[in-house]
């Protein structure tokens, strides 16, 4: 039995279809819904395919509409047919579907493969095996039709489901047959199957396929024959690919690397900038390969030329970007406001290590990414270069100098012989665009070659700094980039000389915060960010000058400008932390943040950093900011309330209510947080005195399905527990059930900062028990049976491990009796998580807490002991009960071993043994 249309049903379908391309929005407005409801309909889904494919006298539009109402209903059906009616419509689509390949109309045929490729993907690997064969046997068709829809298809399957390709064809894997017909292909006669086929491949290739990796050498041949060919998007794939060869199957590529880079540098110089790119991006792709750099180093002479080159704007940027307009006055469009991310607070611990300082160097918004591990943003400072509409997209000049970055970090100093001669004729050229594109260069070397430019960093920042004062808006702002690239020098150069260096790029920076172009205020802006968090305290002197200009850019900024204007308040608050607690100074600041605070609704997406900012500013203010925290905080915990009650009216009723923006939560408690950190003994009044009741809107975000709610919450928790924790401590017994849920041994990745604020909040409630541990003693098993797990699992991030043993430690001073039997279990991974953290309080208390374990527990140590001294050793400044405990412990162990002590100090590092003697005397 099979399905078969109605003529009545047939007709019923082309009249919508046909309707669904009216000129009248009303007739279109109703005929979506009636198309939203026939979608579940699997005799819909049969009448689309049929139109598609069996009514070839109907428009093209139609059938187009039919097949995509038909690829969305499939999209949307996941498991087996639940109906023999759903089955036979399907068996029927498919089928059907299949005719299409070879259809006259290219639209026809690649709207069905794109219907078969979504099948496909629903579909149970090899369930379809029809389809895979009349693929297979469409390729040694005579039919350029066929051929045409075999290869579109085979396309989409390779980006959406390639591993529906991974299965076994006469005891072989099919793609062992396809990739060699692929590479034949690539030789067609046909430009269009030449470049489905080269994609393809490459799709496949970044995939690491085996079957390409056994077919190589025919694939390179094909490469090469491909070179130069007629048709700029053939020369692009190439380029591609060879790129990913080169990252992938680099011995492929050194025995031809001379005609490689040739050939790469003849087509980064290519008329078609889409080929340019992508053989930058082969530079860029080469840099970055650590096996490579000796293979690079002699091609150096050649391609640097080619990068400065390419760092040139182009006629086509600058239609969009040429702007020395007063436009400061001028509305920004919607364009030009780009959606921003915010990051919620993630409790970390400050390290000894220099290369675990992962937020080093970067703005603050980096920073707050830096807690994500595999955070990827290398070229992050040249994807804000130019931001204007039509330049937004990645483009040769930000890949040139994102590939110069990489090469001078590579090569350092090396390099610098190569560099200093171009480089000089660019920056003194007449040629404004040959000078712009010269102090890219110099900010894109910055971090390589630091230490080889130091002799001429005394000639070059002043030279920066009188660039500043140039006509060109685009030289003014990427001077104002570079100054902020060398920023690190020139603060460490003016440690005690602040005239020659700092103050005039202080000033040139503030100067270009009030320019009167909105593209150099937003570079200034930004660099003196950059160099707000060098400076540091350096910058407490001159506080009331920056602050007054800072407060009158708000005079001045449109609404983007205005975002970068917060943060590099916010930036400014977290550097001179609590010299900004001036009552001078609040006065100055607050009033253009408070003016701004009430224009703004609770709804309004530019209150976001605006809270943000006052975060900041409120921890550094301290006491001087009570006379406005009242406001704040109600108006926080109104917002946080609001969004808790909308987002449970979404969850009642998703259909018709929307789902309300979580970051407004988040914000609001970070505020919360910044103020109990602050104000601290101003916050229990303002809790006791404010409805709704704090802790009651906590609880509900400690339970909140979005995690970033319950991060949040579980930081404001634990910096209730240091500032006000007699607030906190009747509610305790019943928030501790929530925290400890969130930690678990291997969160989720968007739960890694949730389980490690939660870590973090309740060992800062556990300190606060030291005295009287019943309240928490109910809850020291459940703890410990979460914690010890991620400090044994090697996959659990750096400061999850740290927060997960203070926590551990703070537990074993409050109940060490309870603690101290699984002593054995985490001693060494306990002490390897915080030895390399900096000494401070919540170190001291872990070791105290651990100390006293090992007082109630000496046993847990034996297979852990050299791995305690160490951590011991690795103090520098211990307090002085915890210093006690260290030497108890030691001589306690020595005396314990006996004549076996010395034994076993031989197996201690010479530095260890000697320490020991020194501080402890055994």
């Amino acid at each position: 039995m099979t399905w078969q249309p109605s003529q009545q049903g047939l007709n019923d379908v082309l009249g919508l279809l046909r309707d669904s391309c009216s000129p009248d929005s009303s007739i279109q407005q109703a005929n979506m819904q009636r198309l939203e409801q026939f979608r579940y309909n699997p005799d819909f889904l049969a009448y689309c395919a049929h139109v598609l494919i069996l009514c070839p006298t109907e428009e093209t539009a139609h059938r187009t509409v039919a097949g995509l109402l038909l690829k969305n209903a499939i999209a949307t059906r996941y498991g087996p047919p639940k109906s023999e009616g759903e089955l036979l419509a399907l068996n029927y689509v498919k089928a059907t579907i299949l005719r299409g390949l070879a259809d006259s109309e290219t639209q026809t045929r690649h709207t069905a493969a794109t219907v078969i490729s979504v099948l496909l993907k629903n579909e149970e690997a090899a369930a379809w095996p029809e389809a895979l064969d009349a693929l297979t046997n469409g390729l040694t068709s005579q039919d350029t039709n066929m051929i045409d829809g075999v290869f579109n298809c085979f396309q989409k399957i390779c980006e959406d489901c390639p591993q529906k390709l991974d299965i076994p064809v006469q005891g072989q894997p099919l793609l062992d047959h396809l990739v060699p017909q692929f590479i034949t292909f690539t030789g067609s006669s046909i430009e269009r199957i030449r470049l489905y086929a080269l994609e393809i491949l490459q799709t496949l290739a970044t995939l690491l396929i085996p079957a390409v990796n056994a077919h190589i050498d025919a694939y390179l041949r094909a490469l090469f024959d491909r070179a130069s060919d007629s048709s700029a998007d053939i020369r692009r794939a190439v380029c591609a690919t060879l790129a990913i060869i080169l990252g992938s199957r680099p011995d492929k590529l050194v025995p031809e690397m001379k005609n490689v880079v040739d050939y790469m540098a003849y087509c980064t110089k290519d008329a078609d900038e889409t080929v340019a790119l992508e053989a930058c991006e082969f530079w860029l792709t080469f840099a970055e390969h650590d096996a490579l750099a000796e293979q690079l180093r002699p091609y150096l002479p050649l391609i640097t030329p080619l990068l400065l080159e390419g760092m040139v704007y182009s006629d086509m940027d600058l239609i969009f970007l040429d702007n020395d307009d007063e436009d400061e006055a001028v509305p920004d469009k919607e364009t030009d406001l780009k959606p921003r991310n915010y990051s919620s607070k993630a409790h970390g611990h400050a390290s000894n290590d220099p290369s675990s300082s992962a937020a080093a160097g970067k703005s603050r918004e980096a920073a707050e990414r830096a807690f994500d591990e595999d955070d990827d943003d290398d070229d992050d400072d040249y994807d804000d270069d130019d931001d204007d509409e039509g330049a937004q997209e990645w483009n040769i000049r930000k890949c040139s100098a994102a590939a110069l970055d990489v090469i001078a970090v590579r090569y350092g100093n090396d390099i610098l012989s190569i560099l200093l001669p171009l480089l000089e004729e660019r920056v003194f050229s007449q040629d404004w665009k040959q000078r712009e594109s010269g102090v890219l260069a110099l900010g894109a070397i910055a971090e390589g070659c630091m230490d080889g430019l130091e002799a001429h960093l005394p000639q070059l920042v002043p030279w920066l700094i009188d660039a500043l004062k140039d006509k060109k808006a685009l030289i003014r702002s990427i001077t104002c980039w570079a100054l902020g690239r060398y920023s690190s020098w020139i603060v460490a150069a003016s440690k005690d000389n602040k005239e020659t260096f700092f103050l005039p790029t202080l000033k040139g920076l503030l100067d270009m915060v009030l320019d009167v172009n909105k593209r150099v205020q937003e570079a200034g802006c930004s660099a003196f960010a950059t160099l707000e968090e060098e400076a540091g305290d350096d910058l407490v002197p001159y506080l009331d000058p920056i602050l007054r200009n800072l407060t009158f850019a708000f005079t001045k900024y449109q609404q983007r400008n205005l975002l970068i204007l917060y943060d590099a308040i916010g930036t400014l608050a977290d550097s001179v932390g609590t010299s900004l607690g001036n009552e001078a100074y609040m006065q100055i600041l607050m009033p253009p943040l408070i003016e701004k605070w009430n224009s703004l609704s609770d709804s309004d997406q530019d209150l976001v950093p605006l809270l943000e900012c006052l975060s900041s500013v409120s921890i550094a203010a301290g006491a001087a900011f009570a006379p406005f925290a009242p406001t704040v905080y109600q108006r926080c915990t109104s917002i946080i309330n609001q969004s808790l009650l909308q987002f449970e009216a979404y969850m009642a009723d998703p259909e018709n209510v929307d789902e309300p923006d979580r970051t407004f939560i988040v914000v609001s408690l970070d505020l919360l947080s910044g103020l109990t950190q602050g104000l601290i003994a101003n916050m229990p009044q303002l809790i006791k005195e404010t409805q709704p009741p704090l802790l009651q809107l906590v609880a509900h975000c400690l339970n909140h399905p979005e995690p970033p709610v319950r991060q949040s919450a579980h930081a404001l928790l634990g910096d209730m527990a240091i500032s006000c924790f007699d607030i906190l401590e009747p509610f305790v017994p019943q928030l501790m059930p929530a925290i400890i849920e969130q930690i678990v041994p291997e969160p989720p990745a968007d739960c890694v900062s949730v389980c490690n604020n939660a870590a973090w909040a309740a060992g800062e409630i556990a300190l606060k028990f030291t005295v009287n541990k019943a309240p928490l003693e109910p809850f020291a098993d459940d703890l410990i049976n979460r914690l010890v797990p991620i400090l044994l699992n090697p996959k659990t991030p750096k400061s999850l491990s740290e927060n997960a043993a203070v926590t551990i430690g703070r537990l074993g001073l409050v109940c060490p009796d309870r603690i101290a039997p699984h002593l054995g279990t985490f001693a060494q991974a306990w002490c390897t998580a915080l030895w390399d953290i900096k000494d401070n309080d919540e170190k001291d208390s872990a070791f105290r807490g651990f100390c006293m374990l090992v007082g109630a527990n000496p046993a847990g140590l034996d297979n852990s002991f050299v791995w305690f001294c160490n951590a011991v050793c690795k103090w520098q400044h211990p307090s002085a009960q915890l210093d006690n405990m260290f030497r108890q412990i030691l001589q306690g162990f020595k005396s314990g071993l006996a004549d076996k002590w010395d034994a076993t100090l031989a197996g201690f590092s010479d530095v260890l043994r000697e320490r020991m003697r020194e501080r402890y005397g055994v």
